[in-house]
């Protein structure tokens, strides 16, 4: 086979035109020789005649219908070995033939080819990322627990008012590095699909006022009001332990970056923009959030305020990313509003379930 097909000529053509032509010279030759009774040599020039003219009109044909799509096809399957895509909606297939077919679907095979090297390139670069993300923040309390054990193993240890205190601190650091293994198993799930919605049937009400009696003590102890703004029970479709994880996040933070005294909203109201939603709300009068921030705070490790999420041993940067993936799963919409030093409200819809009083009693 030569190394360099579909240059001047087409072995197809020629090879279908040389037996097509033999076929017709032996047929043309015998049928001189017996019906018409011509001498043998008359039949064999009759025959010969017609095997040289009926092989090159037949090449001629063929070349001129196949070789140039043949050629665009091989074009295709080049361009795809050597991972170069382009546009081929200009390519005229008006034959309608088995050839034709053929082009359009080595074209869509170059099409789904390059997606889905798109698909690993942003696969290969979300790892690389997430790695380098991964490995900043691990370093930090791992280093934080080396110097503290070093130190107490050097002498310290021997010293009652030093050991407890650097053991509290490597704890704190402990803690941060099993708040932050947790948080990425669960984005890991959600950013891969592994981790499935269990859609069913749940009060948001009940379920708001079991994430804020879980969180009060902390909201004591950082001297902040946590109260509810709720004047109506609504029944909505969701995973209620993801929507809880939604509003665990969304209340923890903003005890978390809130002000000695200040106070912490969760409410429920219809959503203007479409009534068989409802909007949950997480209104604080904290730190608030610059607007050149806002685009940015669900993203991976990114935080507002380093000091304070350091400073407490859980925060890991992955709170409202872990929001905005589950906000997507349910196909729901997130909304963050915020003003400098006054206060900031994350929001999220949740589709309204209008059930029968039976149905209602058995879901509360």
């Amino acid at each position: 086979m030569r190394k360099k097909p579909f240059q001047k000529s087409s072995r197809l053509a020629f090879h279908s035109a040389f037996y097509s032509a033999l076929l017709i010279g032996c047929a043309i030759g015998v049928a001189a020789q017996f019906l018409f009774n011509t001498t043998l040599t008359n039949s064999l020039l009759l025959g010969g005649g017609m095997f040289v003219l009926s092989g090159i009109t037949i090449y001629l044909v063929i070349y001129t219908q196949q070789f140039a799509r043949l050629k665009t096809l091989n074009q295709i399957n080049k361009n795809i070995l050597k991972k170069r895509f382009r546009d081929y909606e200009e390519l005229n297939t008006k034959n309608h033939d088995e050839l034709d077919y053929l082009i359009k679907q080595s074209v869509r095979a170059s099409k789904t080819v390059e997606r889905e090297i798109q698909r690993l390139n942003r696969i290969e670069n979300y790892r690389k990322e997430f790695i380098g993300d991964i490995s900043h923040e691990l370093k930090t309390p791992i280093f934080a627990i080396q110097g503290f054990i070093e130190t107490l193993l050097n002498g310290a240890i021997d010293d009652e008012e030093v050991n407890q205190k650097f053991l509290e601190k490597a704890m704190r650091n402990v803690n941060r590095l099993i708040y932050l293994t947790k948080d990425l198993m669960e984005i890991s799930k959600l950013e891969t699909g592994e981790l499935k919605s269990d859609i069913q049937n749940i009060n948001i009400k009940d379920l708001i006022m079991e994430v804020i009696n879980n969180l009060q003590y902390k909201a004591e102890k950082a001297d902040v009001l946590l109260k509810t703004d709720i004047s109506q029970d609504y029944t909505v479709s969701a995973d209620r332990s993801q929507i809880k994880q939604v509003l665990i996040n969304l209340v923890d933070n903003a005890i978390k970056y809130n002000v000695k005294g200040g106070k912490v909203t969760v409410g429920i109201k219809p959503w203007s923009e479409d009534e068989s939603r409802v909007l949950v709300y997480v209104k604080d009068t904290g730190i608030g959030i610059s607007q050149q921030h806002i685009e940015r705070v669900t993203e991976r490790f990114f935080r507002v305020d380093k000091s304070r999420s350091r400073e407490d041993g859980e925060g890991t940067g992955l709170g409202l990313a872990i929001v905005k993936h589950i906000m997507q799963a349910h196909n729901e919409e997130l909304f963050i509003e915020s003003t400098p030093n006054v206060s900031s409200s994350f929001s999220f819809t949740l589709s309204k379930v209008d059930l029968t009083s039976a149905e209602a009693e058995l879901t509360n």
